[in-house]
C-alpha cells in the first residue's frame, strides 16, 4: 500500500473496514463464549438483536448525513496541503506515527469530556445502561454521539492534516480494540497483566462500566493503556471483583430498556 490512498475506491476501504469488524466481532464472540468471565443477566438473544440493531441504525444515520467518509476526507486534506503535517512537511512515517498516536490521545480525551459535560452525558449513558457487557456493548452508542465524535475527528484530521492511510488504520484499530475490550472473557491473569502494560484489556475496561461513579469515571481508554495511568484516572480492578461488580448504572435497570426504541428515547428521559 502507498502513501496516498487515493487509488483505492470507497467500495475496496468499505469491504476491508467491514471485513475486519466482521472477522474481530466472530472471533471475540466465540472467545466470550468459550471463556465467559461474567454469567449473563440478560437474554443474549434480545441484547443481541437491539444493540446490533442500533449499529444499523447508525450506520444508516451516518451514510445519510455525513456521506463523505473520514478516510477520504483525510486523504483530500494531504492532497491540498491541509494541516500541521503538511504545512511542516514531514516525513511520511513520522506523520504516520504521529498521527495514530495523537488520535488515540484524543478519543481518550473525548471520552472524558463526554462523561464530564452533563449535556454529552445524557447521549453517552446509553453506552453505561447495558446491563450485561459483552462484544456488542462496544457498538452500543447513540447516533447523535456518533455524530459528534464523527465531527471531532474530521477537525482533528483537518487540523493535523493526518494521512489517509494513518486514519484507515486507526479507524480499523479502534473498531477491532472496542469489540476487543468489551469482550465477556476470562483471559489468563498473566496474559492480562502483560497486554495490559500497552493496551486497554477486558479486564481494564470493564472496571469502566460499573454503576459505581468512581470506578466508571476511571479507565476512559481505548487501545493505547498509557493514557489512564498518565492522566491519573487508571483503576486496575473494581472493587467488588469482576464476578460480583454491579454492571450499568442505577438508572434504566428495567429489562425493556434493552429495546432499540427505549434506547434512542433514553437522552431524553431523566
Amino acid at each position: 500500500m502507498t502513501e496516498n490512498i487515493s487509488t483505492l475506491t470507497p467500495e475496496i476501504i468499505g469491504t476491508w473496514r467491514l471485513g475486519f469488524f466482521l472477522g474481530m466481532l466472530i472471533l471475540m464472540a466465540c472467545l466470550e463464549q468459550l471463556f465467559p468471565c461474567r454469567a449473563r443477566l440478560v437474554s443474549r438473544t434480545v441484547r443481541w438483536a437491539n444493540n446490533l440493531g442500533l449499529v444499523f441504525v447508525n450506520s444508516a444515520l451516518m451514510r445519510l448525513i455525513i456521506p463523505v467518509s473520514l478516510i477520504w476526507f483525510a486523504d483530500y486534506a494531504t492532497n491540498h496541503h491541509w494541516g500541521l503535517f503538511n504545512v511542516l512537511d514531514i516525513p511520511f512515517i513520522v506523520s504516520f506515527t504521529l498521527s495514530l498516536i495523537i488520535l488515540d490521545m484524543a478519543i481518550y480525551f473525548q471520552h472524558r469530556l463526554f462523561h464530564l459535560v452533563p449535556l454529552f452525558w445524557r447521549l453517552h449513558r446509553l453506552h453505561h445502561t447495558d446491563l450485561d457487557y459483552d462484544v456488542t456493548t462496544g457498538l452500543r452508542f447513540h447516533p447523535v454521539e456518533i455524530l459528534l465524535s464523527m465531527a471531532i475527528k474530521f477537525a482533528l484530521v483537518a487540523a493535523l492534516g493526518a494521512p489517509g492511510l494513518a486514519v484507515l488504520v486507526f479507524e480499523i484499530v479502534l473498531n477491532g480494540m472496542a469489540i476487543f475490550n468489551h469482550a465477556n472473557l476470562k483471559m489468563p491473569a498473566p496474559l492480562d497483566s502483560f497486554l495490559r502494560l500497552f493496551v486497554i484489556t477486558p479486564d481494564i475496561h470493564r472496571v469502566h462500566h460499573s454503576y459505581k461513579p468512581s470506578e466508571f469515571n476511571s479507565n476512559f481508554g481505548f487501545n493505547l493503556s498509557c493514557w489512564d495511568r498518565l492522566f491519573g484516572t487508571y483503576r486496575a480492578q473494581p472493587e467488588a471483583g469482576h464476578q460480583d461488580m454491579i454492571i450499568g448504572l442505577d438508572k434504566f435497570r428495567d429489562p425493556s430498556e434493552a429495546r432499540i426504541d427505549k434506547m434512542l428515547s433514553q437522552p431524553f428521559r431523566s
